[in-house]
């Protein structure tokens, strides 16, 4: 007897994209992609699995991506250790890299997709999720920093994003930082006894991810820990106030933060975070920055680079609580048909509106008229076409308009020739 085979289900942080979703997410996608064409933004599509070790160096094997977070595993067939991508910048890196992007002129790219990292679901956030990144190459100047966050704000407006903030601070070069460095980790052994194990484990290996702790017995000894800031040299300093003056005259808000760090060790000079109170403790839109010696890092010749990510589901849920969601919309047209007869005229007919540019769903099945206009109506379509023995008879089609027009002197219900219907819908619709 052949056993029951047992329910599959997603695995836990892992989520599906249903159809009445996915509107909104093709949407969100169309308006980044003309978005980003604004500013010559092109499209790049890199391998969800990359080589283990490009990670480990690009990120920083003392991060909590490597130690913690990555989907790794061995390769059966040729023992390679591979990783599931768990951000997109070191694989452009290396596609610019293997490619030689950069021969010629300096790249302005963009990817949009998956993400994988094995860390605890919450809203947001999850073990599949999806990211924009958006990266600069080749760039060395304070403007592309400046233009980078510009474009970001003008996104938010599109969207009708509400309460969302910029911060704003300067990592500075790798002397800089290793001066700091030294103090802070001086300042951490000063008060050990503070310290969680994690701020231990830390202090000696990654200790800037220290200060952004959110334990609250550690709060005042990380505000009193030595500014990176105060660490800054002259051209440090210069490249900040580049990009402070820029969006001053942007007329882009924000506030500087001398505690702001990114989760990866490839950064330097500027970084920047948009941040919400309404997405809970995960209040981070959007981060970024300079990271000028990663092509280097990972076998290139040297060159600058700066860009941000955004988590998407993140941006999905802020644009729902704006209000701007989008409806989703199945069909433009919905054909309602009664006989055999006239659902052969409907299918010919939704393929001449098709033809046209307008989407159409034919009813399946041979149902009653008051169900085919239920499912019509909750397909989103903005009309009904009907066909009958009588509209076969007469050569006209029943046109019932679902969703209102710009032209309210248009009766709701009326008949058009069937031979008028295709160029008559486009002008109207």
């Amino acid at each position: 007897m052949t056993q029951p085979f047992e329910k599959v289900r997603a695995l836990t942080g892992m989520k599906d994209i249903l159809p009445h979703e996915s509107a909104a997410w093709e949407s969100l996608e169309e308006i980044v992609r003309e978005w980003l064409a604004l500013y010559g933004y092109r499209n790049m599509r890199t391998p969800v699995l990359e080589h283990t070790r490009l990670f480990a160096r690009g990120i920083g094997e003392v991060t909590d991506i490597v130690e913690k977070e990555m989907y790794s595993f061995r390769d059966s067939l040729n023992g390679e250790q591979l990783t599931m991508r768990p951000e997109f910048t070191a694989g452009m890196v290396r596609a610019t890299i293997e490619h030689n992007l950069l021969y010629d002129r300096p790249q302005r790219v963009y990817c949009m997709g998956p993400v994988f990292r094995h860390e605890r679901p919450q809203r947001g956030r999850y073990r599949q999720f999806h990211q924009i990144d958006v990266e600069a190459l080749g760039f060395t100047g304070p403007d592309v920093d400046a233009e980078l966050i510009v474009m970001l704000a003008r996104l938010w407006q599109q969207l009708g994003l509400k309460d969302v903030r910029l911060e704003l601070n300067s990592l500075g070069q790798a002397d800089e930082r290793a001066a700091h460095r030294q103090a802070l980790v001086e300042h951490l052994e000063k008060h050990i006894d503070v310290l969680d194990e994690e701020a231990r484990r830390r202090m000696h290996t990654n200790p800037l991810r220290v200060l952004d702790t959110k334990n609250p017995a550690m709060q005042e000894m990380a505000d009193s820990a030595p500014r990176l800031f105060d660490f800054l040299g002259a051209e440090s300093r210069a490249h900040f106030d580049g990009v402070c003056t820029r969006l001053q005259e942007a007329g882009i808000e924000y506030r500087l933060n001398p505690r702001l760090v990114r989760g990866l060790d490839y950064y330097n000079l500027t970084v920047f975070e948009w941040v919400t109170d309404r997405l809970g403790a995960q209040g981070t839109v959007c981060g970024g920055g300079r990271y000028d010696g990663l092509l280097e890092l990972l076998g290139g010749k040297p060159a600058p680079a700066v860009g941000f990510a955004i988590g998407m589901e993140r941006l999905l849920d802020l644009w729902q609580q704006s209000g701007e969601l989008p409806a989703a919309v199945e069909c433009d047209v919905y054909m309602v048909h009664q006989g055999e007869e006239a659902q052969r005229k409907a299918s010919l007919l939704a393929e001449e509106l098709r033809n046209v540019g307008l989407r159409v769903v034919v009813h399946a099945g041979s149902t009653g008229f008051k169900s085919q206009f239920k499912r019509a109506d909750a397909s989103g379509a903005t009309v009904a076409l009907i066909i009958g023995q009588d509209e076969l008879t007469s050569g006209q089609v029943s046109v019932k308009w679902l969703r209102r027009q710009d032209d309210e002197a248009r009766p709701q219900q009326e008949t058009l020739p069937f031979g008028d219907v295709a160029e008559t819908l486009k002008t109207r619709m």
